[in-house]
């Protein structure tokens, strides 16, 4: 008898199934290079965009820890709220 024995459940997947490799995908992908992180893949509909900042501010954030620049988005999203940019 195998009353001891556990059922185990196959689930096969048909690898045809595969979603196809676009260059957009690559593009959003992280990239890594002998198993390190180059760079970090980004979403491609939410562009990041590069922007000169006073070195004691970015010095600021960033002695906040990780995650600085998810704060710093936080605070100038906030700042939009109550001003008006123009």
């Amino acid at each position: 008898m195998n009353a001891n024995k556990r059922d185990i459940e196959s689930i096969w997947i048909d690898p045809d199934d595969a979603p196809e490799l676009t260059d957009e995908w690559f593009e959003q992908a992280d990239l890594y290079k002998g198993g390190n992180l180059v760079r970090r893949g980004r979403p491609t509909d939410s562009p990041s965009s590069i922007v000169q900042l006073d070195s004691d501010v970015l010095a600021a954030f960033r002695a906040s820890g990780q995650g600085w620049q998810v704060r710093m988005n936080s605070v100038l999203r906030d700042w939009l709220k109550a001003h008006s940019p123009a």
